[in-house]
């Protein structure tokens, strides 16, 4: 039997929860929330930002990551991640003028985040900080807040505050380049459409349970969503997943991939589902286990998957569905080996980073 929210005894019972919580959460963002994110977009359009730096760690790097695709597909703005210890270690203070230092954190108190924002801030950079928290130190040291309006989430692996990410860093690119981002109007009702699949999730789990290790990839917007579902595997379940840019995994990883280990490919229904066929095919060639996240077409062709509702919807919000069901699969594997996803061994809600 699964957790569900009723449910006070269950392992898992507030992951549960929180997983089903959201598609509410993304209405609530889209409702009263882009308003916000538009107006912080147009101050900092404004400011005509040269470049992007974007900062963050764990689930929140995978957001940043995702925000990168965006800001250099739609909008050409070069972007790139920034390595923290730079600053907090070294007391390198680069010239950050015009520059655009994005810092994503849940809950805005790890103190490398804010110490690295607020050094930012000195050298010149427009900082604006992304977080679940509107009261935290980050917040209180960026120059402009985003507010992801995922309410309190108390399990230890991040599902609610990954997916208000993403779309409050989709409303904050859209609102930069003038747009509405009407695209994402449809996610609401189809997250929930995939949230009500769970029994076919667990039916998947099963698969996976005895696994020694995973192996994910994906490319383009999906890259992010593969990285993310490595971290969810491997701080719920224990097993360790390996996450690869399909480019990556051809460059030497490949070599590992045999038929007893499962992958987990996410088609993106665009241009990084085609770019990941040809890597597609070889795993194919290879006799993997395959497990496809995406559109039907790609499914039918794997060992096993989970087909996602990509008709209609842009490639550019489509892995704010894709990671539905992974975060379930994380679950659902971690209940099968006995295990309590909402408490995994020797982690804090909060990683305080130096």
């Amino acid at each position: 039997m699964n957790a569900t929210p009723s449910d006070p005894e269950r392992p898992g019972r507030i992951m549960t929860r929180e997983m089903h919580e959201q598609p509410d959460v993304l209405r609530r963002l889209l409702g009263t929330g882009a308003p916000r994110i538009q107006d912080v977009a147009r101050r900092v359009a404004d400011r005509a930002p040269r470049f992007v730096l974007l900062t963050a760690r764990g689930t929140s790097d995978h957001a940043a990551l995702y925000a990168k695709y965006l800001l250099e597909i739609r909008l050409g703005l070069p972007c790139g991640l920034a390595s923290m210890s730079t600053t907090t270690a070294y007391g390198a203070r680069p010239d950050l003028r015009d520059v655009l230092v994005i810092t994503v954190s849940q809950s805005g108190g790890s103190p490398d985040l804010v110490a690295s924002t607020k050094a930012a801030r000195e050298a010149g950079a427009i900082t604006l900080a992304v977080t679940n928290n509107p009261d935290s130190p980050l917040a209180a040291v960026s120059e402009h807040h985003i507010d992801i309006m995922a309410g309190p989430e108390k399990a230890l692996p991040a599902t609610k505050t990954y997916t208000a990410s993403l779309l409050a860093l989709y409303l904050f690119v859209e609102g930069l380049r003038g747009g509405d981002g009407a695209a994402a109007a449809v996610l609401p009702d189809h997250a929930a459409q995939v949230l009500a699949r769970q029994d076919e999730v667990r039916t998947l789990a099963a698969r996976y349970r005895f696994a020694g290790r995973m192996v994910i990839t994906s490319r383009g917007y999906g890259y992010p969503t593969a990285k993310e579902a490595a971290l969810k595997l491997m701080e719920t379940s224990y097993i360790p997943a390996l996450a690869y840019s399909g480019a990556d995994l051809l460059h030497g990883p490949l070599a590992m991939v045999d038929n007893i280990s499962p992958v987990i490919a996410v088609v993106t229904d665009g241009r990084g589902g085609d770019a990941l066929q040809p890597v597609l095919d070889r795993l194919r060639g290879r006799g993997a286990d395959l497990m496809v996240v995406g559109p039907e077409v790609q499914v039918t062709r794997a060992s096993a998957g989970f087909v996602l509702p990509t008709a209609g919807v842009a490639e550019e919000v489509q892995p704010v569905l894709e990671i539905l069901p992974l975060q379930l699969l994380a679950y659902e594997v971690t209940i099968a080996r006995g295990q309590d996803p909402d408490a995994p061994r020797a982690l804090a809600k909060v990683t305080e980073t130096r």
